[in-house]
């Protein structure tokens, strides 16, 4: 008996050593500056940084291999508290949101047969583009309020989803989630934006939504800035150039052309 004992207590001494030394020999040290931009990240682990959650985010910054600005889900603020930690200057970069490139909803966009399957835009993009008409917009199943990590959006009555740009953090999730590439990221600042994605000829788009851009040009005519122009058969708008003034909104026969700031004053005005 106390032989057993005496093997067993040395075998386990031994084991003991054994895993110490490994340990110590396989250890992956830890980079103290990755621990400290890692306790400042939101922690959402939404992998619009391209790195493997926060975590790697966190890690590339402290080697260098990503800028202070790379967590799309802090925006400026936390930008500037990432550099702080790493001694560096953040660099400016306008804030984005996402936007809906696309109006078809329920009543605007025609339907040639009904969707019965599942609950998802890619499996509806494969059956006939889930019965819509048009094979550019909105199959409206979802897929990107379900992806979005901040809950920034929900479904609207008319079956497109609807965006809170108050709470969207342009982190990109959604866009890359959309097979049918109905949502883009679009400087915060730029009001006036195109809500349609259709290159078909005008004559087509006439036959399967009420509200898509039939390339008239009367936009780009309008715009006294030289933003807008029709390419491919859709209004495209050049932010770099767009002053927000909402003239090409006004004159669009579509409605096609959203401006926010307008849309936000009409809102404003009605509830007082």
């Amino acid at each position: 008996m106390v032989k057993a004992i005496l093997t067993l207590g040395g075998l386990g001494l031994l084991f003991g050593i054994f895993l110490g030394v490994a340990y110590r020999k396989f250890a992956v040290e830890k980079d103290p500056k990755a621990e400290e931009v890692l306790a400042v990240l939101p922690g959402a682990n939404c992998g619009a940084c391209g790195f493997p959650g926060c975590s790697g985010l966190a890690e590339a910054i402290a080697k260098g291999e990503a800028p202070a600005n790379a967590c799309k889900a802090g925006g400026a603020s936390l930008a500037e508290i990432v550099a702080q930690v790493m001694g560096v200057e953040a660099s400016a970069e306008d804030a984005k949101v996402a936007r809906l490139m696309c109006r078809g909803g329920e009543e605007k966009a025609v339907r040639r047969a009904k969707y019965v399957g599942l609950t998802d835009c890619r499996s509806a993009k494969t059956v006939g583009s889930g019965g819509k008409a048009c094979t550019f917009g909105c199959l409206g199943l979802g897929n990107c309020v379900r992806a979005c990590p901040f809950g920034a959006m929900s479904m609207g009555a008319d079956g497109l989803p609807v965006i809170n740009p108050e709470i969207c953090t342009g982190c990109g999730v959604c866009v890359e989630t959309c097979p049918q590439g109905v949502l883009s990221l679009v400087p915060a600042q730029n009001r006036v934006f195109v809500a349609c994605s259709s290159t078909a000829p005008g004559r087509e788009v006439r036959k399967t939504c009420q509200v898509g851009c039939i390339a008239c040009r009367i936009c780009e005519r309008t715009c006294e800035h030289d933003a807008i122009h029709v390419e491919n058969n859709l209004a495209k708008i050049d932010y770099s150039k767009c002053t927000n003034c909402g003239r090409c909104a006004e004159k669009c026969p579509q409605k096609i052309i959203i401006n926010e700031t307008a849309a936000t004053d009409d809102k404003q005005a009605t509830a007082i």
